[in-house]
């Protein structure tokens, strides 16, 4: 196994949004990496959200400002995490790449295709800068774990792909839906934009990309604007057929099992949150549990540190992002195309590539260095 030799001199960051995401999702993963990051400057419009942020980092108020184009301007700041609402991602990102900035923004890489394809452009004039769109579940251990197994063959030929994501979607049972700009949105697709991108990834990570769809939505849920229910059918690169069930509702729902499943000729693989289970055709099953995961926010920062230092390849790349993004907004009619009412289905276009699967720097298995454990039985 690999081991970790603590960095002689950290990457010193920028944090720009210092809300829920900061300091929910990236501030536990930057917490344990303090040999690679280091956190020198912090923006945020509202001071009392920065307050709080700086309480939780043990960060000086000395560092904040109020402007994120004033922190742009510090020597001293040499990458940026940009965590700020789906409409001003796009803005603030060129802003850090104009600085001369290594970037780790929020994803989706902007409020529609043309802010996202702004930003590939942008991110392909700065080849000496890092950008990386945080898609933390292109990181996830459990889908890493699974995708290394559908590689090995062991379910044999893919024949078709389950996606289900269902909850209870409002203020007062999940923080991350108080924030007004979910609520109302300024972005096309809303919360099926916001929340499908990262079951896109899963797919398009697990059964490579979605070669063409048909699909449905419904808004059912008054707490949240716009459209909350989709009902989607793919065909994938991999030759499976696939469906996605993406449901956020207002009113309680009942025990859900929310997984991805892949079926095959010679067996079936189911990837929960840090359990990967395996069937095979003989009725035999191994299943794998991953402790000490944080859902692929450790695992992304790496990538970033490790693309900064040691000009290691980026798998979670803008151009990557926009291809989850283009197939909510393909699926939700909402990127001026003549989506056809009757169900029917709309060519993607020319494949990718696919989504690479990333493993540490110099490590021989998936979790070398990495804090993640894995039990099998």
């Amino acid at each position: 196994m690999a081991r970790h030799v603590p960095a002689a001199n950290p990457v010193r960051l920028g944090i720009i949004g210092t809300g829920m995401a900061a300091k929910r999702l990236h501030w536990p993963a930057l917490a344990s990496m303090q040999s690679r990051f280091t956190i020198v400057a912090f923006a945020d419009h509202t001071r009392s959200a920065a307050e709080e942020f700086a309480a939780l980092a043990g960060l000086s108020m000395d560092d904040y400002y109020p402007d994120h184009r004033a922190l742009l301007q510090r020597e001293d700041v040499e990458a940026v995490l940009v965590a700020v609402p789906i409409a001003s991602l796009c803005a603030i990102t060129l802003d850090c790449l104009t600085a001369g900035k290594h970037v780790i923004c929020e994803k989706p890489p902007g409020a529609d295709l043309d802010e996202a394809r702004r930003l590939v452009a942008a991110a392909e004039e700065h080849p000496r800068q890092v950008t990386v769109v945080a898609e933390n579940f292109f990181y996830r251990d459990d889908l890493r774990l699974a995708r290394s197994l559908l590689d090995r063959g062991v379910i044999g030929e893919p024949q078709l792909l389950l996606e289900r994501w269902v909850r209870q979607l409002t203020p007062t049972v999940n923080p991350f839906a108080a924030a007004s700009w979910r609520r109302k949105p300024e972005h096309h697709g809303g919360s099926l934009l916001d929340g499908g991108v990262h079951s896109v990834a899963a797919i398009r990570l697990l059964g490579g990309d979605i070669s063409n769809l048909c699909a449905r939505t419904k808004s059912v849920n008054p707490a949240m604007k716009g459209p909350t229910l989709l009902l989607m059918s793919f065909d994938l690169a991999s030759g499976a057929m696939g469906n996605c069930v993406w449901g956020f509702f207002a009113n309680p729902v009942p025990g859900e099992v929310n997984d991805t499943r892949l079926y095959g000729a010679e067996g079936a693989l189911t990837v929960s949150r840090g359990r990967v289970v395996l069937s095979r055709d003989d009725g035999s099953i191994e299943e794998y549990r991953l402790e000490q995961g944080d859902g692929g926010y450790y695992n992304e920062f790496l990538n970033f540190y490790e693309a900064i230092v040691h000009h290691e390849p980026v798998v979670g790349t803008v151009r990557q992002s926009i291809e989850n993004m283009a197939v909510v907004l393909r699926a939700l009619g909402s990127v001026g195309l003549d989506w056809p009412s009757d169900g029917s289905t709309m060519d993607l276009g020319p494949l990718k590539g696919g989504v690479p699967l990333w493993r540490p720097r110099e490590a021989e298995g998936l979790f070398d260095t990495l804090p993640t454990r894995v039990h099998v039985a």
